[in-house]
This record gives C-alpha cells, structure tokens and sequence, in this order.
C-alpha cells in the first residue's frame, strides 16, 4: 500500500442518519471441552475505531471471527442495533452492513479494477444502474483508482490492490467494516496509508473493528481497545487507560511498552 495517496474523507454520512451499534453480548466458542471463549463482550458505534488486542492464543481471533461469521459461536449474541445477527451467515451479515476485510488479498485477480468495484455495487438492487454507475465513479475517484481502472486486479500494486479492496468494501455500503490484521507485514509508509484509510472510513461515519498482532499501531489509531487474555476480556479503555493497566502489562505489554 506504499503508493497510497490521500484519500479525500470530506465525504461523512454520519450526521445523516441515527448512530448504530454493533454490539457483541457473552460470546464463547468451545473445542472439545476446552472453552477458547468466554463471556466475551464488547462494542463498536458507527464512527468509531475498536481494537480488540491480547497475546496469541488469547481468543481475540476467534471472538473477531464470530463477529465475521467465519466462526460460529456456541453462546451469546451479536447485535446490529435492534437486530440479531447471531445466526446469519457470513453473506447475510454483509448485507445487513458488516463489511469485511481479511488480511489475504480478496480482489478478483481476472476482473478489472471497475468490474471489481461494480459487481458488489450490482448486488444492491435498490440501485438503478445509473446509479450504480454513479456510485462507481465516485470510488474509483475517491480512491485514486482512475489510472488503473481497466487493469485487471493481478496486474496492479499493492497498494493500488488495496484501495480497491477498501473501495469495494465501502460499495455494499456497510455500516461497519471489520479488519483482520490491517498492518501485517507492511513497511513504516504503509502503515501511515493504512491509518489514512481508517480515519477515511470513520470520517464517513463507519464503525471499524481492528484485530492486529501490532499493537502500537492499533492503538495510536483506536479509540477504544479491548484486551482478551486466556478466553476473556481482562480490560477495556482508551489507549492510555489500557497502556496503565497492570493486569495488561503483566500478561500482555510488559512494564516498558510505549506508543
């Protein structure tokens, strides 16, 4: 994502429609007779960025899977607002307006960069086709993707990948978008890119769920983080609030960490 550029974020819905809630009630997820989850809850509201962070094999990976619908839980709730999303699939969920964006590269390698964007924007059948015409004008100009728009997607860079991904991402017109390790493997600009596009997607009043083995990272940009240990929530808070817990720097952080 190195060739990023700025990414307009004048565009805000928020102040347009009511603010919802994704809203995760007691989740848990057992294997055998292990419980690798549980009672786990937390929440996102639309325009705000959520960390949900802890060591490897925490279950903060399972629980952000069971927000996805990847995993499927074997107690508790997740909530859009007034509507229950426990038992929805993965595809369900995305039209009730949870995007998500996995680690690994989703885009479609033999489609163009405009068919990319424009198949997700066929799906809305309450779009006319001008209108999903004039939607994919506004994300290919939004994103910078003008100069790569007949490029098919194994052709172009990775961070031209990227911003197409995010672009198609935001055509199904999501509430929430959910983000699977966003800094993996990525050099020091393309972190800074990466943080550009989230502030871009809280500025248009969606709520961004973060899971990230970097730390530091995922916590300059969040406002809110949930730390799991051992299948459980062991603190919530903003970043300086978690960055002071003592439980949080004995099994997670360490006495030295710092943003």
């Amino acid at each position: 994502m190195s060739d990023n550029k700025n990414i307009d974020s004048s565009v805000s819905n928020s102040d347009t429609a009511p603010v919802a809630r994704l809203t995760m009630q007691n989740l848990g997820k057992r294997y055998g007779k292990r419980w690798v989850v549980k009672d786990v809850s937390f929440s996102v509201e639309q325009g705000q960025v959520v960390g949900l962070l802890g060591p490897n094999g925490a279950g903060k990976t399972t629980s952000f899977y069971m927000v996805v619908g990847l995993v499927n839980m074997d107690k508790g709730r997740v909530t859009l607002g007034k509507m229950d999303l426990s038992k929805y699939a993965m595809h369900e969920r995305a039209r009730a307006g949870i995007g998500y964006l996995p680690q690994e590269a989703s885009i479609f390698r033999k489609l163009s960069i405009e068919d990319n964007i424009l198949a997700i924007l066929q799906t809305r059948i309450e779009l006319s086709k001008a209108e999903q015409q004039q939607e994919l004008e506004k994300l290919i100009g939004e994103f910078h993707l003008e100069h790569v728009r007949t490029s098919l997607g194994m052709s172009v860079s990775g961070g031209e990948r990227r911003r197409c991904e995010i672009a198609r991402a935001l055509a199904a017109d999501p509430k929430f978008i959910l983000l699977d390790e966003p800094f993996a493997g990525v050099d020091p600009i393309s972190v800074g890119d990466i943080k550009d596009v989230i502030l871009t997607l809280k500025n248009r009043g969606i709520g961004v769920l973060i899971t990230d083995h970097n730390v530091r990272d995922t916590l300059a940009i969040c406002e809110k983080a949930y730390i799991v240990s051992e299948g459980a929530i062991i603190a919530e808070g903003t970043s300086s609030e978690v960055l002071e817990n003592d439980l949080v720097k004995s099994v997670y952080l360490g006495k030295d960490f710092q943003v």
